[in-house]
């Protein structure tokens, strides 16, 4: 409270070793617009940690919040719904290593301004969303980005996707178990512009093609040390879609060679289009 009140200007602020009652006086920053809390980090520091109790208390002190990023923090649907309903203005939320309890993917549709979602390094997504039926959208979200997380469940990434339906730009990094099965799921957003995959070494061709060719309006594309997706299995229709992307970072394995998966396509000739290399 005396930090707050001696700085009422004061607009981002980093909490570490978090708890619901360290987060009481938050509502004496009036002006905070980006706040990064980390309730426990394995093998650093554990405590008491962050529940739906102390989401409440930040939904209702933190109302000018643009963005939000919550580590090793527990919770739910209370918290994370709360969270929507009061912090209008929020347009990012990063979600790290979470402890979150079953059922808060339900709670993004609450957040009607979020443009933006990252979920990194999670262990798990949600292991239990509820039903699918009951789920509602986020309209205004613009980029799904998953980074170093376990996608263990089928169910769980469904849900994700299906709030996240409206999505133009989706990344994937280091995610393991990102197999055919759960990315042909991705198919439900229909209106991607981008796509980012990189270390997903279980997926293959035949998965990839599947749900790529199925976007209408993919204009990007970065495929990245995706072992199982090779040159030599790309399809006519696959390499018609890269003949006319505005930009193609191509380079699933070692053995990768652009120019001659691309033959014919009239790309690297003269008067074709121009692709970025990694």
């Amino acid at each position: 409270m005396a930090i707050a009140g001696g700085c009422d200007t004061l607009q981002e602020l980093e909490l570490h070793r978090c708890s619901d009652l360290a987060l009481r006086p938050i509502s004496g920053f009036n002006n905070l617009q980006i706040l990064r809390l980390v309730g426990s980090v394995e093998g650093l520091y554990r405590g008491p940690g962050v529940t739906d109790f102390g989401l409440t208390i930040l939904a209702h002190g933190c109302k000018r919040l643009v963005k939000l990023e919550l580590g090793g923090c527990e919770g739910g649907y209370d918290g994370v719904s709360a969270i929507g309903r009061c912090c209008t203005m929020l347009e990012e939320l990063t979600i790290s290593d979470h402890r979150m309890d079953a059922g808060w993917i339900a709670g993004l549709s609450f957040c009607r301004n979020l443009k933006t979602l990252r979920l990194q390094s999670c262990r798990r997504i949600d292991v239990d969303p509820g039903p699918l039926d009951h789920l509602g959208t986020c309209p205004t979200i613009e980029t799904l980005q998953m980074r170093r997380c376990q996608l263990r469940d089928k169910r769980s990434l469904q849900a994700l996707y299906m709030v996240c339906e409206a999505v133009r730009d989706v990344v994937f990094e280091n995610c393991w178990g990102m197999d055919n099965d759960k990315f042909s799921l991705l198919s439900i957003c229909r209106r991607v512009k981008f796509l980012s995959l990189e270390g997903c070494s279980l997926l293959t061709t035949e998965g990839f093609e599947s749900v790529v060719l199925s976007w209408p309006d993919l204009l990007r594309l970065v495929v990245v040390s995706c072992n199982n997706i090779k040159d030599d299995e790309v399809s006519p229709a696959l390499s018609s879609l890269f003949s006319v992307l505005k930009e193609l970072k191509w380079r699933p394995d070692t053995k990768s060679v652009l120019a001659v998966t691309l033959a014919g396509t009239g790309i690297r000739k003269k008067g074709g289009r121009f692709f970025k290399r990694v």
